[in-house]
């Protein structure tokens, strides 16, 4: 699932999700009947099979606690239609505690069954690795393949049974209610600050964070007080949490043998770490483009150095409006010129009711794209208000959408899924092609406004997630070398790498060293690599379907890989070796090729002084 922020607007009528599919109404007597079916088939598998060890050693009966297991995985999981349901109805109606009180039951429900559940991964993963060649070449199971093969990979890192029950367990304490209290916290504070319409008023702190981006520099600049106040009040508490989630990570990653912090990330998302390590280093070498653009952006604002809160300020206007039907419309063109399929899947989004249009009272916001088990549908939530934004965002999600329903198709429910490392390719790839779209009909003021978006959006998800990602590692290095960072060291630390990919026209004022306070991501251990790498792989499909419209068979075969291959794999049958530097290397070009576009522009219109 991804999920983008939201820009706001008015309550509309318009097309909403159809969950019958899934259940007529909230009191549907087969919500208990299904769950009840789920636990049946889950314990009817876990009876038939924790007891047993021949198919840890015959590959022929592995074959067939595999099919038993992927035909669990298809029709029920863990928590079968309502667990998916009563998620996607909190997202309706966030508001309503009946709602969430009925998700949280089949949550607990769910989790209980998946621990009974892990026996089955945690031995096959135990399987010696002298005899795991052995069940690799059986030709019964070559479906499953890969799925052994992600579970060989984790195998040398992976406790006993009650060990790893006992890690589990301790995630709560250890490390999740840490980072709940501090985004807790944050959650609630307010503040008064100045508003568009001249007056003051109480915002909460993510509305005071889009406020920093504002076009008024008054009020952009009291809300980066605010902002920068509400932090500070808290760094203490996250010096503690911080500290207390680095220290839980290192125990387990001692426990568990591993080498270096980032590699539990890199076998989870099945990416090899020097993959990782030559994008870092890739994209590192040239921060000078993300510096350069924001010597741009600082000239087209009129200031000699931007300050660290006014990054993201949208340059421009973009005033023109997108009704959805137009906007959809519009996106459908696109995907029929790209490929039929993608058209074809889009429509059946729009036509079946698994699109969310609009926003309303107590409606989750941004937007996402869902999908749970292979048996049941996508549903896409948006936000739409009729801006360039929205248009995107519709490209951006469908994207995903594709990309779930093409592999549907074509794996098995064990193969259901995109890697992290590569989850944002669909995505990207066909926003590009809508605003390349748009951008066709533009003339040069618009053009200007919307290509230093696009760069905006390229250099923050490229340079800026690099930089966070060299943050961790040094964060984590530090950590395990002296045993506890101050707010003092961990706020330089920060300062180093946001100025690292900045460069001199952005300056590191006063309350930014506290940023990371608020930035999430960074709980989550080394997962902001997968937006860089997502976003220049589909650079790379892109440029390859520019150049021949015929290469969008093999950009189709790609997205109905799933979890058939690593990325590796999959993109060298494509000829691609995102190994090599210079495959990054290329998708930076287009970067900087665009920059130098961008800025013949703005001499052009006499932007720049």
């Amino acid at each position: 699932m991804t999920k983008r922020p939201d820009k706001g607007g008015a309550a509309h009528k318009g097309p909403k999700w159809d969950l019958t599919p899934l259940f007529n109404a909230d009191d549907d007597p087969r919500i208990e009947e299904k769950t009840l079916e789920v636990e049946k088939r889950n314990r009817a598998f876990i009876n038939r099979w924790s007891k047993r060890t021949d198919y840890l050693k015959d590959p022929a009966v592995l074959l067939k606690a595999l099919s038993e297991y992927e035909g669990l995985k298809r029709a029920c999981g863990s928590d079968g239609d309502a667990g998916y349901y009563f998620w996607l109805r909190t997202q309706q109606d966030m508001n309503d505690p009946a709602l969430k009180a009925r998700f949280n039951r089949i949550e607990d429900f769910s989790r209980k069954i998946e621990n009974d559940l892990q026996f089955f991964s945690l031995r096959i993963a135990k399987i010696k690795a002298a005899d795991q060649k052995k069940f690799l070449a059986h030709r019964g199971l070559a479906p499953y393949r890969h799925f052994l093969e992600r579970i060989f990979a984790e195998s040398k890192y992976l406790l006993t049974e009650p060990e790893e029950k006992i890690l589990n367990l301790k995630t709560s304490t250890s490390h999740s209610n840490w980072v709940r209290m501090t985004s807790g916290f944050l959650s609630k504070e307010e503040r008064k600050v100045l508003l568009e319409d001249g007056g003051r008023g109480m915002k909460t702190l993510s509305e005071i964070a889009s406020l920093v981006n504002n076009k008024d520099r008054k009020i952009r600049d009291a809300a980066a007080a605010a902002f920068n106040g509400i932090l500070e009040k808290y760094v203490d508490v996250a010096e503690a949490e911080i500290n207390s989630v680095l220290a839980n990570k290192k125990v387990d990653d001692e426990l568990r043998r591993l080498p270096r912090p980032d590699l539990a990330r890199h076998i989870s998302d099945d990416i090899d770490s020097n993959v990782v390590d030559t994008l870092i280093d890739t994209v590192s070498r040239r921060f000078s483009i993300s510096s350069e653009y924001y010597r741009l952006k600082a000239g087209l604002m009129k200031v000699k150095r931007l300050r660290y809160h006014e990054r993201n300020v949208e340059y421009g206007s973009i005033t023109r409006k997108y009704p959805f039907q137009d906007a959809s419309r519009l996106v459908l063109k696109v995907m029929r010129g790209l490929d039929p399929a993608f058209s074809a899947i889009y429509r059946s989004f729009v036509e079946n009711g698994q699109m969310d249009v609009y926003p309303r009272k107590g409606k989750g916001s941004g937007a996402f794209c869902v999908h749970h088990l292979i048996s049941q549908p996508t549903y896409i939530l948006l936000n739409h208000t009729d801006t360039l934004h929205d248009v995107l965002t519709i490209a951006h999600e469908a994207g995903h959408g594709i990309n779930n329903e093409l592999i549907r198709q074509r794996q098995n429910s064990l193969n259901f899924g995109t890697p992290t490392s590569t989850a944002e390719v669909a995505s990207t790839f066909m926003e590009d092609f809508v605003l390349k779209e748009i951008l066709r009909g533009s003339d040069d003021e618009l053009r200007l406004s919307v290509q230093m978006m696009k760069l905006n959006d390229d250099i923050s998800t490229i340079f800026r997630q690099v930089a966070c990602y060299r943050f961790e590692q040094e964060l984590h290095a530090d950590f395990r070398a002296k045993g506890y960072l101050s707010k003092e060291e961990i706020g330089r630390l920060f300062k180093k790498h946001m100025s690292a990919y900045m460069g001199d026209h952005v300056e590191q004022s006063k309350g930014s060293e506290y940023w990371w306070v608020y930035w999430g991501h960074i709980r989550s251990f080394f997962y902001v690599y997968s937006y860089a790498s997502g976003l220049l792989i589909s650079k790379s499909l892109q440029r390859s379907v520019q150049q021949d419209a015929s290469f969008i068979v093999k950009v189709r075969e790609f997205l109905s890989a799933g979890l058939s291959d690593s990325p590796g794999n999959i993109f060298l049958r494509l000829g691609i070796d995102i190994s090599d530097g210079g495959f990054w290397d290329r998708g930076l070009d287009e970067v900087e090729s665009l920059l130098g576009e961008t800025t013949a522009l703005a001499k052009k219109l006499g932007k720049l002084s």
